[in-house]
């Protein structure tokens, strides 16, 4: 019982964990097992003997636990498929949600590391391990924040945009960094001082001084490494400071302010008190800091304390022992310099470097051939890079610190080295190109290794050459990186500090170097998760192969029976290095190895074949350890800010190689390697300011030079494709090359900051938009854009946006918008012709003229909507009005008003004679009465003007019934997908029924709304012509109009002038110069027979019976003619009858249009409703009205007019 509730505990205990090792659970078990046999309660206890079962039903359980292990594992592998979009172990550098650190924290203090039972030992060992951490802490410090925020000091602000006085508080935001920055370099001090003592007091040359213990052999030279370090550090503050002119003049401008503000502190309200001490403080930063002593006045201080009781300068066996180490790291850095397999030579060389400057000034001695060997090392080295841009030559620096060895040197072989530098550029810019190409098959090369080392299971019997194989992997990959680093960094810098121009080639083949630099630490991050699991596996094996070493040695020391102090310390070193290893590789514990290993090696401990492997062993676990902080130091790009004007010419090579374009990830991962040292920017309101200004600068060159281009290529290239058929230009590729940029749109979004650049997307939204604006300035292109969407899609796998613009058909012909705005000039230069509804030309200068029909106003009522329809009709009211003004100053003429009341009363006197019918001759001699009262200068007498008035009211109203013809065939176009317009079915009540979502009862209500507006458009559409009448007839009814009355009388001689002048025209189509040729001008009948309308003179008109009397006059000419010719047929006179002959013809073409002007004017009556008066009209409405009550009236009437 006991041992199932057990299991059932644990199963439930491990629910939590995701991937419990299977060996624990078994453990877990029997224990479970073993306490189920000991609760058992105490009257069973008689009977107890083990039958076996125990064991089975443990079994069971165990069976069960795995079973269950199995199916949990296999669905959090199910889950982890389902979220990832990506299956493996591969992780991405730009999206990081989750970093892994693998760097082990030592948890025990250096008291509780450093235990033996050699009490002095541990003193010893104690205080130099605690002084190289304090170095090391102070190495973090000033790289991570004061170099970064002396360097970026100035950055962010642009040259343009400088306000007086903006320098100034920069300064004074950044006095506090540089009062922090003091406190830091006095630190350093002390710690160099103190390191000084603690080693001089190991190795006293005092006959009478006690020994600490036994030195002889005894060489700490990690110590001097760390002291080398530290001066390393001011040596930094120094160039970085030497090289920042803005922060010199800053600085200048910031004293001249103080003094200013001396002489008017109450303006400024700073309390007098203060000014001077800050004033003193200021002097004091500037002191240390600025004047380019920092690293000097540190190895001037005294060493020799009388108080400390320890002796330095004078202490002759430390001043060796000093020398001797110096002369051990020299010869250690110096093999290795310059080499391929080289890691952080250069570092510990200006280390070195600094170690014989602090030398020569304690003990006032120099070692020429030591001195020669170090300058000597300029030929391989030209310049070592200490941090981003700040680049140091260690001859200028070993000749200026030393000037005493510096006399002893020849003049020619410094300048030799000088010359070297120079030489060192020229080399570079040639054998770049051949680097690039063969780093490139390096990395990629490495880059295969380790993908296929690490994907491969570990074969457990060849454990130890797997890991072994891993290791050397990862560590040429740390060597890689350190090689191509140096290159970047020493060469960009030197042309920089020298000034040199470099060429573009350069520029492009060092920008290839950074992306293969950024290829590594990709590598590196992308198997985070198995380079994780080998790092530890592979720091145990090597801990392992050490312990081996060392306790060989142990086994020796314990082995020789003699006794010494001496060995004493040997054996309890060796003792204390094996304790330190037997933990985590944390760095306190590989110092205390190595501080352990310097007591540990005196007294050939170990044999030369042993110790060399044991060294090598403890560089690769110092190596492996700190594995990634080392990638992450070497493969940093952060010096790229300040080479930032090498991105416009990358930019533009990517784009002209547009094959590899992925590359262009891996440097906006080099660009953004900056943005966290900027955080430590100091002179900013805050850093936010810098980066911003950062990051419009980058994007603004990307923009520029990659970006744009390509969105303006890519639109061309569509362009030039669609336009085939145009021959624009020569597109052989064959001839000028061929770019694809295709593959730009392949490419992942490129991370920058906090946003994702993608690069198709935002091209593809360039096009889009382009495409919709062109649209929607000139609709008729609708078709091309398309067709260049559809090219984009195909081409470049674009996925567009259709624009859903209302497109217009090809035969758009004029718009409705474009005729409304313009209507007066319409009017005027087109004719309309009645029967067949269209609008034609009157010139033109094309060989073509235009024409409007329907279905062109139907498919820009479609464009524009039916809405459109109304306006054109408003807008049609306002150009009658401004018309009618004109008609009626005309009418009010007294030359036009008195002859046509002259005629009016000849006729009524005369109409008995003339059998009811108004006399063709008056309306002659009215016409050629009109001509003599002048004519404009292009020959129009004043009856023409009139003429032409009447014809574009005419066109007007012509224009009118066009668009109620247009939204009746566009209204009925749209319905023909309706299939019974009787019977429409309520959407809106379907969609309640079936109880459907809010949105969806909108739609339908939506579409219900749209049916109805549909169906009576279509049905009825709007009664324009009525309307029209509606609104002037009162007005010209009225009676101060009473000047309009005589309208009916002019018609006939305006029916004569308008066929002369159409007889004219119709003429002309036979001429080779056809100006104002026409063959139609239906717009003047029009024009009559609304004007009658709304007069109301339907009546009078027809009782002058005017086209009776002209057929009349014209029949009874031509029977005189045909009487004539039958008389001279006789005599035979040929040119009389030819004269004859063109008599008839011109008196039928007369008659002809005057019957054609008749049934033009009769079917446009029809329209006005001619057959009813408006006192028939009137009566009619009331009948209506009394019928309907309350009926409503159709459509919408414009405004009243104002009066004439």
């Amino acid at each position: 019982m006991n041992a199932s509730d057990h299991s059932q505990n644990h199963e439930t205990h491990h629910h939590g964990t995701v991937w419990p090792h299977f060996l624990t659970a078994v453990f877990w078990f029997t224990r479970a097992g073993g306490m189920a046999v000991e609760t058992i309660a105490p009257d069973w206890e008689f009977d107890r003997f083990d039958d076996g079962s125990q064991k089975i039903h443990t079994e069971v359980q165990l069976k069960n636990y795995s079973k269950f292990l199995e199916e949990y594992t296999f669905q959090l592998r199910g889950i982890e498929e389902a979220l990832d979009d990506s299956i493996g172990d591969v992780w991405d550098f730009t999206l990081d949600p989750i970093a892994l650190k693998l760097l082990p924290y030592e948890q025990s203090s250096l008291l509780e590391l450093i235990k033996t039972d050699n009490k002095v030992l541990n003193k010893v060992i104690t205080v130099y391990a605690a002084l190289c951490s304090e170095v090391k802490k102070l190495k973090y410090e000033a790289e991570t924040k004061f170099y970064t925020g002396l360097l970026y000091y100035g950055e962010g602000v642009s040259d343009t945009s400088v306000v007086e006085g903006e320098s100034q508080i920069q300064m004074g935001r950044f006095i506090s960094f540089l009062q922090e920055l003091s406190c830091f370099v006095s630190r350093c001090y002390e710690v160099v001082v103190n390191i000084v003592h603690q080693l001089a007091a190991l190795y006293n040359s005092n006959k009478g001084a006690t020994k600490i213990i036994e030195s002889s052999g005894v060489h700490f030279q990690i110590v001097y490494e760390h002291l080398g370090e530290l001066l390393v550090i001011l040596l930094t503050l120094d160039e970085i400071m030497e090289n920042h002119s803005t922060l010199k003049d800053h600085w200048k401008m910031y004293k001249r302010l103080l003094k200013s503000v001396h002489h008017n502190p109450g303006k400024f309200s700073i309390p007098e008190d203060k000014l001077k001490p800050f004033e003193k403080l200021l002097l004091k930063l500037e002191g240390q800091l600025l004047d380019g002593m920092i690293l000097q006045a540190c190895v001037e201080q005294r060493f020799d304390d009388p108080g400390e009781g320890v002796a330095v300068a004078k202490n002759s066996a430390f001043a060796e022992e000093f020398a001797f180490n110096i002369r051990t790291i020299f010869t250690n850095v110096e093999s290795k310099i310059g080499e391929p397999s080289e890691i952080d030579q250069r570092d510990k060389y200006a280390g070195v470097c600094g170690l014989f400057v602090l030398h020569f000034h304690i003990f006032r001695s120099v070692d020429k051939k030591l001195y020669k060997a170090l300058v000597d090392v300029c030929k391989k080295v030209p310049a070592v890079t200490l941090t981003a841009n700040i680049i140091w030559f260690p001859d200028t620096f070993l000749i200026a610190k030393v000037p005493a060895a510096a006399k002893l040197m020849d003049k020619k072989s410094l300048q030799a080295i000088k010359a070297q530098r120079d030489t060192y550029l020229q080399q570079r810019a040639q054998t770049l190109t051949k680097d690039v190409q063969s780093y490139y098959v390096f990395v990629t090369s490495w880059m295969m290794k380790m993908e296929s080392i690490l994907s491969k299971d570990h074969k457990s019997d060849k454990l130890a050459d797997d890991l072994n194989s891993r290791c050397n992997v990862f560590v040429q990959g740390i060597l890689y990186a350190y090689s191509l680093s140096t290159i970047i960094k020493t060469t960009m810098n030197m042309y920089m500090l020298m000034q040199r121009p470099m060429t573009k080639t350069s520029v492009k083949a060092l920008c290839r170097l950074v992306e293969l630099l950024k290829a590594v630490e990709h590598t590196f991050h992308r198997r985070s998760m198995v380079v994780a699991d080998s790092v530890s596996h592979i720091t145990q094996q090597l801990q392992s192969q050490a312990l081996n070493a060392i306790s060989n040695a142990k086994k020796r020391v314990i082995s020789d029976k003699k006794y010494s102090e001496q060995r004493l310390d040997v054996l309890s070193s060796l003792v204390l290095s094996e304790n330190a290893l037997s933990g985590p590789s944390t760095k306190e514990r590989r110092l205390v190895v190595s501080l352990a290993l310097c007591v540990g090696t005196q007294l050939k401990t170990f044999k030369d074949e042993e110790l060399l492997p044991l060294q090598l062993v403890l560089k690769k676990l110092d190596l492996i350890s700190e594995l990634r902080e080392r990638v992450k130091l070497q493969c940093d790009c952060s010096f790229l800010y300040w080479h930032r004007a090498v991105f416009p010419i990358y930019l533009d090579d990517v784009y002209d190689n547009a094959v590899d374009a992925a590359r262009i990830h891996y440097m906006f991962s080099a660009l953004r390697d900056s943005v966290p040292s900027m955080l430590h920017a100091k002179h900013m309101e805050s850093c936010d300011q810098l980066l911003q200004s950062y990051d419009k600068e980058i994007m603004d060159v990307f923009n520029e030079h990659l970006l744009d281009k390509l969105c303006k290529e890519i639109e061309k290239d569509l362009r030039l494709s669609v336009h085939t058929h145009l021959k624009l230009d020569d597109r052989n590729p064959f001839k000028v090359g061929m770019k694809d940029l295709a593959h730009f749109f392949s490419l992942k979004p490129i991370r920058f900051f906090n946003r994702f650049i993608h690069i198709k997307a935002y091209v593809t939204h360039y096009l889009d938009k382009t495409f919709y604006n062109l649209t929607t300035v000139a609709l008729h292109d609708w078709a091309t854009y398309s067709e260049m969407r559809n090219l984009a899609t195909q081409r470049y796998g674009l996925t567009m946006t259709e624009a859903h613009l209302p497109s217009q058909t090809l035969e758009q012909g004029l718009d409705v918008l474009e005729i409304m705005r313009n209507i007066h000039v319409f009017v005027s230069r087109y004719l309309y012709n009645l029967n067949n509804q269209i609008f034609i030309e009157k010139a033109s200068n094309n060989k073509h003229l235009n024409t409007i029909n329907i279905r062109h106003i139907a498919n820009s009522i479609r464009t524009h909507g039916t809405g459109i329809m109304n306006t054109t009709v408003n807008f049609t009211y306002q150009f009658l009005r401004k018309k009618f003004y004109i008609f009626s100053q005309f009418m009010y003429d007294e030359h036009i008003k008195s002859r046509l009341i002259k005629d009016i009363r000849f006729f009524r006197e005369t109409k008995d004679q003339s059998d009811q019918k108004y006399p063709f001759e008056r309306a002659e001699k009215f016409n050629r009465g009109i001509r003599k009262l002048g004519i404009t200068p292009d020959g129009q007498s004043y009856l023409d003007q009139f003429r032409q008035l009447i014809s574009q009211i005419g066109n007007a109203m012509g224009y009118v019934r066009m668009i109620r013809s247009g939204g009746l065939h566009c209204c009925s176009s749209a319905i023909r997908f309706v299939p019974d317009l009787e019977d429409i079915v309520n959407f809106e009540e379907l969609v309640k029924e079936e109880g459907l979502s809010e949105e969806t009862q909108r739609a339908a209500c939506v579409l219900d709304s749209v049916l109805g507006d549909l169906t009576s458009n279509s049905a009825e559409g709007t009664e324009y012509f009525k309307m029209l009448v509606a609104v002037f007839a009162p007005e010209f009814r009225s009676a101060k109009n009473m000047h309009l009355r005589n309208f009916y009388m002019i018609v006939p001689p305006l029916t004569v002038n308008f066929v002369e002048h159409s007889i004219s025209c119709k003429e002309k189509l036979n001429k080779k110069n056809k100006s104002g040729a026409a063959f139609t001008d239906d717009g003047f009948a029009m024009g009559v027979a609304y004007i009658l309308k709304l007069l109301d003179q339907y009546l009078e008109f027809d009782s002058l019976h005017w086209f009776q009397a002209v057929r009349d006059k014209y029949k009874k000419e031509m029977n005189a003619v045909v009487k004539e010719q039958n008389v001279q047929s006789a005599s035979q006179d040929e040119k009389l009858l030819q004269t004859m002959n063109l008599t008839q013809k011109r008196l039928d073409i007369y008659l002809q249009e005057f019957e054609l002007l008749h049934f033009s004017l009769s079917s446009a009556r029809i329209f006005f409703r001619a057959d009813k008066t408006a006192a028939e009209e009137t009566q009619e409405k009331k009948d209506k009205e009394a019928a309907k009550e309350g009926g409503t009236s159709d459509g919408s009437t414009p405004t009243e007019p104002a009066s004439k």
